[in-house]
């Protein structure tokens, strides 16, 4: 089927190898995939499945060995661990981003929304290491909403936290999701996740079963 004109991000026949020769390996092997807007997708398998090198294809920081893609607006990124700054406090860590993001009013202002937004408004002058696992996630949250994305790539949000932590950090995004209607692609392994979202697509030694969008 041809593309919808509204599409936030869709890679056709997509494969990335990496290396060469007999050290060559396949992490993906010609996937294709469209996010329209405002939907939310899981994308579920083992680690090594591919899921990781999906989002960046989606997220243009890795361009494809084969195939093409395409992207309206931007994307962010919510990593396995936080990926914080360390020496920035948290209000620093999201105002850098916001800094960059073209905000039509003060970058700080927009930096203790976010955090606010996040139920961290008490934890603004708080280091990383002054942050619970759960807060830290919650930092970085803020930190993709300051991109202004069209597209949230979230790549095992939860892997590092425990079960009740992963729950309130997803139900969080789940919440900013429904209220500010970004798209949402989310990896993980575990099948209780995936089961949270609209769409469900499985990622096998690169290859993806389940219903593409562009059948």
């Amino acid at each position: 089927m041809a593309l919808q004109e509204q599409w936030i991000a869709a890679c056709r026949e997509v494969s990335v190898v990496h290396g060469s020769g007999e050290a060559a390996v396949r992490a993906l092997h010609r996937v294709s995939l469209q996010v329209d807007p405002g939907e939310r997708i899981a994308l579920l398998g083992p680690s090594g499945s591919g899921k990781t090198t999906l989002l960046h294809v989606l997220g243009r920081l890795l361009e494809p060995s084969e195939g093409s893609v395409e992207s309206h607006g931007a994307a962010a990124f919510v990593f396995q661990s936080s990926n914080l700054l360390p020496y920035f406090t948290a209000f620093e860590n999201v105002a850098f981003a916001a800094s960059l993001a073209g905000w039509e009013y003060d970058a700080g202002d927009a930096t203790t929304m976010l955090l606010e937004l996040c139920g961290l408004g008490g934890k603004l002058d708080h280091l990383p290491s002054e942050l619970s696992g759960g807060e830290a996630e919650r930092v970085a949250i803020a930190r993709a909403l300051a991109q202004r994305p069209r597209l949230m790539l979230c790549d095992e949000p939860t892997g590092h936290l425990d079960s009740d932590t992963g729950e309130r950090v997803l139900d969080l995004i789940d919440a900013l999701q429904t209220e500010i209607g970004f798209a949402l692609v989310v990896a993980t392994h575990d099948p209780a996740v995936a089961s949270r979202y609209d769409r469900e697509l499985e990622l096998a030694d690169g290859t993806m079963t389940g219903k593409a969008a562009l059948d």
